[in-house]
């Protein structure tokens, strides 16, 4: 399966039309209903909790001071954040790239966006709130994994949870293996970052998903 290329207008022509108010945006869509107007709860209900528990997947996102947004997938076992308490959570800080985007975000902006997946289940869980680094022992040593111990933690003090529909992951078919592309005709990590730097493109014998990386996750 391959991405079809749709013509759009430029970009100046888009801006033109531009929605600026909140009153013009709500010409356009209505206002929501009260049930879903008063989904969220400003804390972890025991079962929202529980879905946390089973979540391996997530995404974090963090603005800097200026506004500028960063939003980064983060993967570990199941059962690895450790719920506090129903106001507070702490994920752990696993390898990366070291740019810390999101925490030098955090320093400067600590609000926060979590958007929590279960593999196979549509629904996903939402929790905003205010994010602080921490390097507590007790609660790093908490989260150790084949032997690894995060070198820091994100404490998410909650403000705001609540559970978003499935229509997205429905209409995207994210879980009907079917309706997957071919992994042959997706960009590569090495290919994309190469095009990036003006650089000649890999050798096809390199131009392969095998980074180094995967062989040290912790």
């Amino acid at each position: 399966m391959t991405a079809e290329v749709t013509t759009v207008p430029g970009r100046a022509e888009l801006l033109r039309d531009a929605v600026r108010t909140e009153e013009e945006l709500r010409e356009i869509i209505a206002p929501p209903s009260e049930l879903v107007r008063t989904k969220h709860t400003t804390y972890l209900t025991p079962l929202a909790q529980r879905y946390i528990t089973f979540s391996p997947f997530f995404l974090m996102a963090t603005a800097g001071a200026d506004g500028t947004c960063d939003v980064t997938p983060r993967g570990d076992a199941i059962n690895t954040i450790q719920i506090v308490d129903e106001r507070t959570i702490v994920v752990p800080d696993r390898p990366g790239n070291r740019r810390v985007d999101s925490f030098r975000n955090i320093l400067a902006n600590p609000n926060i966006g979590l958007l929590f997946v279960v593999p196979g289940i549509e629904e996903t869980l939402r929790v905003n709130g205010r994010a602080t680094l921490t390097r507590n022992d007790a609660v790093l040593d908490a989260m150790v994994i084949e032997d690894k111990r995060p070198v820091l933690g994100v404490v998410v003090e909650i403000d705001e949870v609540f559970m978003h529909c499935a229509r997205s992951f429905l209409r995207a078919k994210l879980w009907q293996p079917g309706s997957w592309p071919a992994p042959a005709g997706v960009p590569t990590l090495r290919a994309i970052m190469s095009e990036q730097r003006n650089a000649p493109p890999p050798r096809p014998e390199d131009d392969t998903r095998n980074e180094d990386y995967r062989t040290w996750l912790y």
